[in-house]
């Protein structure tokens, strides 16, 4: 009895912990929207008097600011919409299908072709992005979308993620047996791999919608035109105004409005991540 006791309470005991811990990470996390949410009610001046935990009266004033200033907000954040989902939408699904591929079929040249696609993984786009602009300028492809979209098919870490996943949720017996019934290649990708792939795709899928949302670094270099420019772009010439122009509470209330589709992502693709749950399957 002592026993059993003595190890409910060391039970108990680390539940209280993890608790803790978690509230204490989960405030570390939320307190800076917090910050950012409170800040865009405040003034330039009030925010020049240091900060303070209550909101302001100047939200709407900051809103009309935003909307109808110097640079076109909404037209900003249409265009990063369009990138950020198509360019999730083609990463998770061709990603998905190439660790099908390496995952089901055998060939010559299987692992080195995967041991080659992670090695892409080391190198950082900034070291290809003054031979990537020489081929974009020589394409005549500047204001233009398709040089952010499409290179983003090729993701090896996407490709990593679903190849380990798949490792690990798709049975090769599943394949064999829907081809011994007819199926074809397409067809047990799309209507068997993809569904049983839900909860990774969710996970890949926010991760490339908020590094394509967050992308300041090839889109400033690409797209000169203000109404193609996304809002990353807009953000820093708002922040590099000068200093009559300048208004901190318009800042402000334009990053808190500019993560809010990101919120609104995960909040539709969440429920797949929590449930985890494989939609199908046989065992080996």
């Amino acid at each position: 009895m002592t026993d059993k006791r003595e190890k409910g309470i060391g039970v108990g005991a680390r539940r209280v912990i993890a608790y803790v811990v978690l509230i204490l990470l989960s405030f570390l996390c939320l307190v800076w929207f917090y910050i950012l949410f409170i800040n865009a009610t405040r003034s330039n001046a009030e925010l020049g008097r240091g900060f303070t935990p209550f909101p302001s009266t100047y939200l709407g004033k900051n809103w009309n600011s935003m909307i109808h200033g110097t640079q076109p907000i909404l037209l900003g954040l249409r265009n990063s919409v369009f990138i950020s989902v198509t360019s999730a939408v083609l990463s998770t699904y061709f990603s998905t299908m190439t660790a099908y591929a390496i995952h089901t079929y055998e060939f010559k040249l299987k692992k080195f072709i995967s041991t080659f696609i992670l090695m892409i993984m080391m190198i950082p786009s900034q070291v290809t992005a003054l031979g990537f602009l020489q081929l974009v300028t020589k394409m005549k492809l500047e204001n233009n979308y398709i040089p952010l979209i499409v290179p983003t098919i090729a993701a090896p870490v996407t490709y990593f993620y679903m190849k380990q996943y798949m490792d690990s949720t798709l049975s090769i017996s599943l394949v064999e047996a829907a081809r011994i019934d007819g199926a074809g290649e397409f067809r047990i990708f799309n209507t068997i791999v993809l569904p049983l792939m839900k909860p990774a795709i969710a996970v890949q899928a926010i991760f490339t919608f908020v590094s394509s949302w967050n992308n300041y670094f090839m889109p400033a270099l690409i797209l000169h035109k203000d109404n193609l420019k996304t809002l990353p772009i807009l953000i820093a010439q708002l922040r590099s105004a000068d200093f009559l122009k300048f208004d901190m509470g318009t800042v402000y209330m334009t990053i808190a409005f500019s993560i809010l589709p990101v919120i609104v992502v995960y909040l539709l693709l969440s429920r797949y991540i929590v449930s985890g749950v494989q939609l199908g399957g046989v065992k080996e």
